[in-house]
């Protein structure tokens, strides 16, 4: 975990030393500062845990930077003959007070209660919000050879801090090896924070990750913590990291390599111990070489990687993956429905494109469609909007043995006609997100 800093506004240069010392020695970052002033140059530059603060300074009173908005946590330090001070000090917003002269095992414990409260108090509101999805708790369901590998490499990866790539089509499971990673490591204590590298725009996703000051833009009328904050001493899970824009990611290769990073329209530096967990579908190697991702943040992301198989490479993993959706549906289990062996083989027989969320929705539709029936048939199963399963194909035509980008450019103009230029449905058949066919079309002025 990165040490938390504690700033010490103590006018009394021989106590303002001694409380710094001791901070140290027990393992915080401390600095000291003697007037009011200074403490607040020092709170513009620079992020704290927790602020020491002395009732009386030659320049003002400890109250008067108390009424400041967006300060740490407070630990006022008063005379003994001032208690009532010390107690409008608490109601004005101070965590606790100390009385004159300091006990430092006192103060050790009194800074040591006062930040796992604050920490406490930040986990809340994110706890709160993912109370409902941990009662559901997902697994990784399947016992065959390939999902086996799988979960050694997670066994292998979870104990340390190492960043990793979870690499898998679309819809394979690659979140819920990442929260499966954070649930067997040493942080699993702490915040698991997820987010779609392509459902923001830019400016936005940047604001979701690395926080913001107010004024930064237009409708930020409040600093905002960012994600990477949320995750400090946790896991950072950034899905479809193929996707974040070039100046995005020279951020965060720096947070992956320092732990620091500025909020947007910050111009202090903050720290976070957070692990890095990120997802793609594409392939960030060749990414990387045509120029469209940093090959220095995809070495530092491809340190450890796990690359989960599409469904059609485990098979055998298909009726335990059914069974567990049948069990997880209320409306099955009221009915306790089963599917026949005949429709049991075409589940396995499909090639699900869309992987194992394919098949969570072909079997939700499948007990809807069966309605109070017990066995779910044949005709209870649709596959992927189209009447049937079967191999429909289609050919490119060339005089001439064509290149990768020639037949890439060929593809698109036929998926392009295909579905009336809607590049959502091109996207969704070329199996990546609309931004990146969004990318590919610009780039074969298709667009």
């Amino acid at each position: 975990m990165s040490r938390p800093g504690v700033l010490v506004v103590e006018d009394d240069l021989l106590l303002n030393h001694l409380l710094v010392e001791n901070l140290q020695k027990i393992g915080y970052e401390a600095e000291g500062v003697g007037t009011l002033n200074e403490a607040r140059r020092t709170l513009a530059q620079s992020e704290f845990s927790l602020l020491l603060l002395d009732a009386h300074l030659p320049d003002g009173t400890g109250m008067e930077l108390l009424e400041k908005n967006n300060l740490p946590p407070v630990v006022f330090l008063t005379a003994y003959g001032s208690i009532r001070e010390a107690v409008s000090a608490m109601k004005a917003g101070a965590a606790e007070y100390l009385v004159k002269p300091i006990n430092l095992d006192e103060l050790e414990v009194t800074i040591s209660r006062v930040l796992e409260t604050q920490a406490m108090k930040q986990d809340y509101q994110f706890c709160k919000s993912q109370v409902q999805k941990k009662r559901h708790s997902k697994v990784i369901v399947g016992q065959s050879p390939a999902i086996e590998k799988v979960h050694d490499l997670i066994r292998a990866v979870a104990p340390t801090d190492m960043s990793v790539l979870v690499q898998g089509e679309s819809g394979s499971g690659k979140e819920l090896v990442a929260a499966e990673i954070h649930k067997q490591s040493d942080r699993a204590n702490r915040n698991y924070v997820a987010l779609d590298c392509c459902s923001l725009q830019e400016k936005l996703f940047e604001s979701e990750l690395f926080g913001h000051e107010k004024g930064s833009f237009t409708g930020a009328d409040r600093q905002k913590k960012g994600l990477i904050e949320a995750a400090d001493g946790g896991t950072l899970f950034l899905d479809e990291i193929g996707e974040i824009e070039p100046p995005i990611q020279a951020k965060l290769l720096r947070v992956l390599e320092t732990g620091r990073f500025r909020r947007l329209g910050g111009t202090k530096d903050l720290s976070s111990d957070v692990r890095i967990v990120a997802a793609t579908n594409c392939n960030l190697e060749k990414m990387s070489e045509d120029g469209t991702f940093r090959l220095d943040l995809y070495y530092r992301l491809s340190a450890f990687v796990v690359t989960i198989p599409p469904l059609r490479e485990r098979r055998d993993d298909i009726p335990e993956l059914v069974n567990h959706f049948l069990h997880n549906h209320s409306f099955s289990r009221r009915i306790n429905k089963q599917f026949t062996s005949t429709a049991m083989k075409e589940l396995i027989a499909y090639h699900w494109p869309g992987n194992v969320r394919e098949l969570k929705n072909v079997v939700e539709r499948s007990i809807i469609l069966s309605g109070d029936k017990p066995d779910i048939r044949p005709e209870h199963l649709t596959f992927s909007n189209i009447r049937n399963h079967r191999s429909i194909g289609f050919q490119l035509h060339f005089d001439h043995e064509p290149t990768l980008e020639e037949i890439e450019h060929d593809y698109l103009k036929v998926l392009l006609n295909k579905y009336s230029g809607h590049r959502l449905k091109v996207a969704e058949a070329l199996g990546v997100s609309e931004r990146n066919t969004y990318r590919l079309l610009k780039k074969h002025a298709l667009s």
